[in-house]
């Protein structure tokens, strides 16, 4: 007999009126996971933090904690800790104070509160802030102390909507690399919101790709970036190369391409329902062209001619088109064959290898 979950969603949909923010969203989650909600503005991420958080009830659906409907207790009574992206510490109480409050509220004795409070500080790294208000505080130091807040009473789960969109980059990552050693340390429950890809692959053990109110995929960052199931994914994961061409042939959940300079491939891996015919997207990671001076007969090639290359140190960023005009990203390792001498203008080639493209259903 299958255990059951330790956090379900199971068809959670929910509307405003004639809008659907979130359909049909369901996913399992497993204790000590760090997950993260990643898809641009509107796609219905937030939405279902919020509905998992209780501040919003949906329209359809069930919420599942070790096997118990969420939905029938109050947000304040569920015991799980949220981290907001604007803090929303208290101004008026110190540090210790803030840390301190859902422990009040739970009516701890004062013994406990003071030694939850110095080791949710001390996990942190804000060790002897107790007495410093916040208004004195960077802003990372300010999230630091929100999310000792939430950790102080020991939830079984965390969620972070976009905790921190509103630091610098820098000290963007200097928090990421201690939310991820918290995680570690702690083997909490991670549900995370954020719209920056980067930073849902640094954290993350899973990712759910949202778009448009519907979970597109769930995966691995390996796993969503070699194999993606929609173009969505595939290009909102990593960098992509898209192509116009049509489908000569399909079999076995593969394709038989062919370009508009009448160039072929075959046995690529296709997503979507597509036939034979139709007009369809290649998908390629620009670091798995390869730049050639001569055409192979073992592999498919394209000519292209160089419109722009840029150095950056480990590798050369090579801006190409094609003769049917569309323009591809390169990157060449340093030290490739081609890269040395390289100069816009220069007619070449570009190789893949079949299996490491994919082919999706025209978009619209």
């Amino acid at each position: 007999m299958m255990s059951k979950p330790f956090l379900q969603i199971d068809g959670i949909k929910k509307t405003y009126g004639d809008v659907v923010a979130v359909e049909n969203v369901s996913m399992s989650v497993e204790e000590g996971e760090f997950m993260t909600f990643l898809g641009p503005s509107g796609s219905g991420k937030s939405t279902t933090l919020y509905i998992l958080a209780g501040f919003q009830e949906p329209t359809r659906g069930d919420i599942l904690l070790n096997g118990e409907t969420l939905l029938k207790t109050p947000s304040h009574k569920r015991n799980i800790g949220m981290v907001f992206q604007r803090y929303t510490l208290f101004p008026h109480l110190s540090v210790g104070e803030n840390v301190a409050f859902p422990l009040r509220v739970r009516r701890r004795p004062q013994a406990e509160i003071a030694e939850k409070v110095k080791k949710a500080l001390s996990l942190v790294r804000l060790d002897g802030f107790e007495d410093r208000m916040p208004a004195n505080m960077s802003g990372g130091q300010q999230q630091r102390v929100a999310l000792a807040r939430a950790l102080a009473y020991d939830p079984p789960v965390l969620l972070m909507d976009e905790p921190l969109s509103a630091l610098d980059k820098k000290l963007r990552e200097e928090i990421q690399y201690e939310i991820r050693r918290i995680h570690q340390e702690t083997g909490v429950t991670i549900l995370y919101v954020t719209h920056d890809q980067e930073e849902a692959l640094r954290l993350s053990d899973r990712i759910a790709v949202f778009s448009k109110g519907v979970i597109d995929q769930i995966g691995t960052g390996p796993e969503l970036y070699a194999n993606p199931s929609t173009r969505f994914v595939a290009d909102f994961i990593g960098d992509s190369d898209f192509m116009r061409c049509k489908a000569v042939a399909t079999n076995g959940g593969k394709a038989d391409i062919q370009f508009a300079n009448g160039t072929g491939a075959s046995g690529i891996p296709m997503h979507g329902d597509i036939k034979a015919g139709d007009d369809i997207s290649l998908m390629l990671r620009p670091e798995r062209i390869d730049l050639v001076r001569q055409a192979s007969s073992s592999a498919p090639s394209i000519p292209v001619t160089v419109s722009d290359l840029t150095f950056l140190g480990n590798n050369t960023h090579v801006t190409a088109m094609t003769e049917w005009q569309e323009k591809l990203s390169v990157r060449l390792p340093f030290g490739h064959d081609c890269a040395d001498g390289l100069s816009r203008g220069d007619e070449l080639f570009i190789n893949w290898s079949p299996e490491t493209a994919h082919v999706f259903a025209k978009r619209g």
